[in-house]
């Protein structure tokens, strides 16, 4: 099966083949010769996955999934959310996006978190959303070099490493992409049968 995967970010890319297998070949944009930035500038994650699958769907005409992915700090209502890779500004830049979030949680004591993504699917026309959470809190300082984004300052919920401590097995077991990607692997092996 040949499922686009609406995205050029070689890290998830990786991460999500790694979870497939190979009864799925992921396709990504620019394999499909999409270059173009697709615009990120729904107010949820669930309007961007639509917004983003639709787009693709539209050129191609071929099954295509998207996804979206923010960080929720309660004590922060929610921030960065929707904006969590332009969180520090429209670069995307990590770093500055992790230091712009421990300034607004220094001091703070309440620094329980998740992550939560939100896929599109679009199979055989019909669309499909896919969620999953991975709680945790934010810890004060960077541990760990695996990973991207904010997963050096993740402490999932129950384990004693960040994400970006974790390799990828172990990471790919809890992640809330990985809840999200069983619940649509699980979809299509059904459709498979």
């Amino acid at each position: 099966m040949k499922l686009i995967f609406a995205t050029n970010n070689q890290h998830k890319i990786t991460e999500i083949q790694n979870m497939v297998g190979t009864h799925v070949q992921l396709l990504s944009l620019s394999q499909v010769n999409i270059l173009e930035e697709i615009p990120e500038d729904e107010p949820t994650l669930e309007g961007n996955a639509l917004h983003k699958a639709r787009y693709v769907y539209r050129k191609t005409g071929m099954d295509v999934f998207a996804d979206d992915t923010g960080l929720e700090v309660y004590s922060l209502n929610g921030e960065p959310g929707v904006r969590s890779a332009r969180y520090a500004g429209e670069s995307k830049d990590s770093s500055d996006n992790i230091n712009k979030l421990l300034a607004a949680l220094k001091g703070d004591k309440e620094r329980k978190a998740r992550f939560r993504t939100v896929i599109a699917l679009i199979f055989q026309g019909t669309e499909y959303l896919f969620e999953g959470i991975a709680e945790g809190e934010i810890i004060t300082e960077r541990r760990g070099t695996e990973g991207f984004g904010y997963d050096p300052v993740f402490l999932p919920k129950g384990y004693n490493n960040t994400f970006a401590e974790m390799n990828l097995d172990t990471k790919n077991k809890i992640s809330h992409r990985s809840i999200a990607f069983s619940k649509l692997l699980g979809f299509l092996s059904q459709k498979e049968k």
